[in-house]
């Protein structure tokens, strides 16, 4: 008969942290990769309407204005009546042709002639808002507008 030893328990052999620094890496390239960055905090509700023709533009000559009535966390400030917004600020309608040539100014000079204003306006707002919003994009002389909607689901 033969006799076995049973080997003494050593623990736990370490782990290899030779790999943690790739793995770390490749986690924060993949998030960087991935995350999509908000250009315009909304603070309007801003409920499309359908459209049958929709064409998608690049946005590096485009600005939008936004214009509906508050969401929900500032009509106790604001109130329910129709806002406009441009970037991440409720303005006046006085404010919107300043605002407006702002913005082509700071574009390069061969986007400034090509620029296209699109309205993003809630479907329940009033079109005096808008009425008032186009008066004064004449008034500064951009006159490319496009209305932005959602495309129409032909399936509903």
């Amino acid at each position: 008969m033969s006799k076995f030893k049973k080997k003494k328990d050593g623990g736990l052999p370490a782990i290899s942290t030779a790999s943690l620094p790739d793995i770390v890496f490749m986690l924060l390239f993949f998030f960087m990769v991935a995350t999509v960055l908000r250009d315009t905090s909304l603070l309007v509700e801003n409920q499309l309407p359908p459209a049958d023709q929709v064409e998608k533009l690049k946005k590096d000559r485009t600005m939008f204005i936004y214009a509906g009535a508050p969401s929900e966390q500032y009509k106790g400030k604001f109130g329910e009546e129709g806002r406009i917004q441009i970037n991440d600020a409720y303005v006046n309608l006085d404010a919107v042709q300043p605002a407006v040539k702002e913005y082509i100014n700071n574009l390069p000079e061969e986007l400034q002639p090509r620029v296209v204003i699109g309205l993003k306006v809630d479907t329940n707002t009033k079109a005096g808002i808008t009425f008032d919003i186009k008066e004064e994009l004449r008034k500064a002389n951009a006159l490319k507008i496009m209305y932005v909607a959602n495309a129409k689901n032909e399936d509903l």
